[in-house]
């Protein structure tokens, strides 16, 4: 069912009738399920631990969405040491067979589609495209992976040969316990892309969702359960705090770490865990603060759009959202008028219903810090739309566009995660390429142009690992497993390779030289 109503994030709209039924359909069996309480997953077993925190919707904050496990210290150590106890058979494990269960996983992910979208769309407030995309890049991403063992036959390679007798070869074999730590905004794909990546090349996992998004996880977690991973392989831990994350981090008995979230806690990573006892590789993706250049050849309408989609989509909580603008001066009116008029079009309210394409930003926390960026935005700058709350249960607010903010302001470097974009001129193109590499990210950038030498301009300069010119589905989101590799340079990330990509898998291996002679 899942594969014949594609989506991905270049969807624009539901490309089939029967998806808004099926979506509707599994909302309302959403609904009639909550309130349940909801397991630790260690060594194949499920754990009550008799503590829990409570998951309410960004949507209705009257919504309980369910109560899941205040996982203790002693709990990650219990799955980081069943993770360490199935290691060897899983490493054992031939390949093609760990290829055969991940596949197995991603095919019951898409037969799941629209009830994990519809949990999504509650627990985190992406609107039911943004939701059956995210859990459809999960399938992707592992099948992906999946795709990589195959056509790289295991990554075991022959290599020269001195003489006849001499029998040579490089082997990437798995390191051991990986820990998978995701972030709130995408809870399917960077979490089971991750797992996925990690444990087809024959690492066992441990999994911690964010506290903001622990249901889908849950989801997750059954889907590699009833695909027959087995015990010790997976196991999913959720804390109500620091706690399960911090002793993850510690643990001399992890042997590698995957992290998507912020620069701080990424960097308090790598240099905590990376470097003790002893080397220990980590993937970390912290975040951007992407740019957008518009030329005076660019067409605008494309440009307008595609800012809008970037810059909106998900509430602006994409590490790949557009946040900066810079338009040359001769067509900044006149974008600025485009971009103004697709905005005032969003419906903001509950993703559930079709007719809304922003829902709430994720929680409290994060409400009040919209509120203290607009309240900057007013005084230091000029906001052209939005910039206020909306009076509801939930967390909703307003997209916010803002200009005139002067070029040294804080706000035009800081990655604010939040539906504000804010908007600049230039006279100069090197001007504007200097401004827009000028902060310590870099993940995606745009640029509008039909002139071809521009073109290849932005290619040569833009300092970022994903680049997008002329999208109109997204000037700075929307990469899809196979299509768009997905890493950043500079903060935005630690390896320099990137997920969905040729280069992804090889990651959660080490390389062992064979040298045999007869």
């Amino acid at each position: 069912m899942s594969e014949k109503i594609k989506v991905t994030y270049s969807t624009l709209a539901s490309p089939n009738p029967k998806l808004d039924l099926l979506y509707d359909e599994a909302v309302q069996r959403t609904k009639a399920n909550f309130g349940q309480t909801f397991p630790l997953f260690i060594n194949g077993e499920e754990r009550s631990v008799g503590t829990t925190f409570t998951k309410v919707s960004p949507i209705d904050t009257d919504l309980v969405m369910g109560h899941f496990q205040k996982g203790s210290e002693q709990d990650a150590l219990d799955a980081i040491a069943a993770a360490r106890a199935a290691f060897d058979g899983w490493r054992k494990t031939p390949w093609q067979d760990r290829v055969a269960i991940l596949r197995k996983a991603a095919d019951l992910i898409s037969d799941r589609l629209f009830d994990m979208g519809a949990v999504m769309s509650f627990e985190v407030g992406k609107n039911r495209l943004e939701a059956l995309g995210d859990v459809e890049e999960t399938a992707d991403l592992i099948r992906y992976y999946c795709d990589q063992m195959e056509t790289n036959d295991g990554f075991a390679v022959t290599l020269k040969s001195e003489t006849q007798r001499h029998h040579n070869r490089s082997v990437l074999k798995p390191y051991g316990v990986w820990a998978v730590i995701s972030p709130f905004n995408f809870p399917g794909a960077l979490a089971g892309g991750p797992s996925g990546g990690a444990m087809v090349a024959g690492n066992t996992v441990v999994f911690k969702p964010a506290t903001d998004t622990p249901y889908t996880g849950w989801l997750l977690t059954t889907c590699f359960r009833d695909a027959g991973v087995p015990a010790g392989v997976f196991n999913f831990v959720t804390g109500g705090g620091r706690t399960v994350g911090q002793t993850i981090i510690d643990s001399d008995d992890v042997d590698g770490i995957t992290f998507t979230g912020s620069y701080d806690v990424g960097m308090h990573i790598i240099r905590t865990f990376a470097g003790s006892p002893l080397p220990r590789p980590v993937i970390a993706e912290m975040g951007g603060k992407n740019p957008t250049i518009v030329s005076k050849k660019a067409d605008l309408d494309k440009a307008a759009v595609g800012v809008m989609r970037s810059a909106f989509g998900l509430q602006g909580q994409k590490c790949s959202a557009c946040s900066r603008v810079y338009v040359h001066q001769g067509v900044k009116d006149e974008f600025e008028r485009k971009l103004l008029e697709l905005t005032e079009r969003i419906n903001v309210g509950d993703p559930t219903q079709k007719e809304n394409w922003m829902g709430p930003i994720i929680n409290k926390g994060v409400y009040e810090d919209y509120q203290k960026f607009t309240g900057e935005l007013h005084r230091d700058g000029n906001v052209l739309y939005g910039g206020k709350v909306l009076d509801r249960k939930g967390y909703f607010v307003m997209p916010t566009i803002a200009n005139d903010l002067p070029e040294d302001h804080h706000l035009w470097k800081l990655e604010m995660f939040l539906p504000i974009v804010t908007v600049a001129s230039f006279d100069d193109l090197d001007d504007a390429m200097a401004k827009a590499n000028d902060v310590e990210y870099g993940l995606t950038a745009g640029f509008y142009s039909e002139d071809e030498d521009e073109i290849e301009w932005f290619l040569d300069n833009i300092e970022a690992g994903v680049l997008y010119v002329n999208r109109e589905t997204g000037a700075t989101t929307g990469a899809w497993p196979g299509y768009q590799a997905f890493g950043g340079w500079k903060g935005s990330g630690s390896t320099g390779k990137a997920g969905g990509s040729l280069y992804y898998v090889q990651q959660y291996m080490h390389e062992q030289s064979q040298t045999v002679v007869d």
